[in-house]
């Protein structure tokens, strides 16, 4: 079963496009898990128990579990054993942000698809199609390449406007421009094909050349509506994950809006603060699958 048919199907049965990001700043950790033995992952198992039948996957951030060194890696691979061998039906979802040359990422692949056995990963797109080759290549599983992040400064390079290079030539600005218009905007003039922004030729390049597999996605910060409005036109139907909603004040409302898909899916809202660390963790969870299920009917 490849990833998006794994996720379709717990979209249906639990009815949800919530994820929700296990990120247990151990600082942060309730006293009463710190005294455990392996506190991050009895922290996760109560999170992931309390929730399980209200998400479409998890996603644990690995950043965390390094920080604790052998024993915050032990615990990350505990929990997705834990969710893999108690919730089968549901994707993890590895937030690992990686990007290195190509036999750099053929380890870090090795670790996040067979010893961890994420279902999905997140990976940064700067060093190009041939550098992520090797998470390409495991055709089963989500690769999610960021695409516009949610952080403030995240503009400083990817709202850059660029000249699509291949476009320079008459026969290529007008294949473009053809397309462009055929699909959602007939309104494209060629000046518009050949100056984009950069993360808009990231959308493009990962829908229409990096995802010979059928296993590419993107990642776009509900902090930007309006870009993620013209990254849903771009990539049309495919699935986009969604960070932001919550402590990064995103607007669920306006993301949803901008961000479902023609069948009011494709989206994959990922909160993490705000009901890992809330007083009741599930009732949070419940509210805001009701929240986003509102605007998809």
């Amino acid at each position: 079963m490849t990833f998006q048919q794994k996720l379709d199907a717990i979209v249906e049965k639990n009815n949800s496009l919530l994820c929700v990001g296990l990120d247990p700043d151990f600082e942060k950790l309730p006293g009463r898990f710190k005294k455990k033995k392996h506190p991050q992952f009895a922290f996760n198992k109560f999170i992931v128990d309390q929730t399980y039948d209200l998400v479409c996957c998890y996603k644990p951030n690995s950043a965390f579990y390094e920080a604790r060194g052998a024993e915050g890696i032990s615990e990350l691979k505990m929990t997705c054993d834990h969710i893999h061998e108690k919730y089968p039906e549901i994707p993890v979802l590895l937030d690992f942000k990686r990007g290195d040359i190509g036999n750099t990422n053929r380890a870090y692949a090795k670790f996040a698809f067979e010893y961890l056995n994420a279902d999905a990963i997140t990976l940064q797109p700067y060093q190009g199609i041939e550098a992520l080759q090797p998470f390409l290549d495991y055709k089963e599983k989500g690769i999610f390449i960021l695409c516009k992040t949610s952080n403030p400064g995240s503009g400083e390079f990817q709202n850059i406007h660029i000249r699509h290079p291949e476009f320079i030539s008459g026969s290529q600005t007008t294949k473009m421009l053809k397309w462009i218009r055929q699909t959602h905007h007939p309104e494209f003039t060629e000046g518009q094909v050949q100056h984009d922004r950069l993360y808009e030729y990231v959308a493009f390049q990962v829908v229409n050349k990096w995802n010979k597999n059928k296993n590419c996605f993107l990642v776009v910060g509900a902090t930007y509506p309006k870009e993620l409005k013209r990254i849903r036109e771009i990539v049309r139907d495919m699935t986009i994950l969604v960070p932001g909603i919550g402590h990064q004040a995103g607007d669920l409302e306006k993301t949803l809006k901008a961000g479902l898909n023609a069948k009011k899916a494709g989206l994959i809202v990922a909160v993490s603060r705000s009901i890992i660390f809330a007083k009741n963790p599930r009732g949070e969870a419940e509210k805001l699958r009701s929240e986003i299920n509102s605007f998809r009917s």
